[in-house]
């Protein structure tokens, strides 16, 4: 039983990865562009309202956009925009963004309070 599990999970990742390839990338570009007017053309973000998507984990970015589709993360934005994606487009838009170079900054030379 196990082993037909395993089986099955690495059916789906693959199934996952042949979607996200069968997307041409100047579809995933395009989609791209509507991210950019709050996340930025590089992912980084155009003001500190808007969270840096660039270098996220791709899994992290999915599971967000599968959230807002299904309403189960709250943003009108968000939700307006995912509802038009396809499982893939999701899959592509998450891996695109994961790839760019980020700006992401951890809190080690901030003082508790700052």
């Amino acid at each position: 039983m196990m082993r037909m599990i395993a089986l099955l999970v690495a059916f789906g990742l693959a199934a996952n990865v042949a979607n996200a390839e069968s997307i041409p990338a100047e579809k995933v570009k395009e989609k791209a562009q509507t991210c950019a007017a709050c996340h930025g053309a590089d992912g980084n973000g155009t003001t500190g309202q808007y969270p840096r998507i660039a270098g996220q984990y791709h899994d992290y970015l999915a599971r967000a956009l599968h959230e807002y589709k299904s309403g189960e993360r709250k943003n009108a934005i968000m939700a307006g925009f995912a509802a038009t994606l396809s499982d893939a487009e999701i899959d592509a838009l998450a891996r695109y963004f994961g790839a760019m170079p980020t700006k992401l900054d951890d809190l080690s030379k901030y003082e508790q309070g700052d």
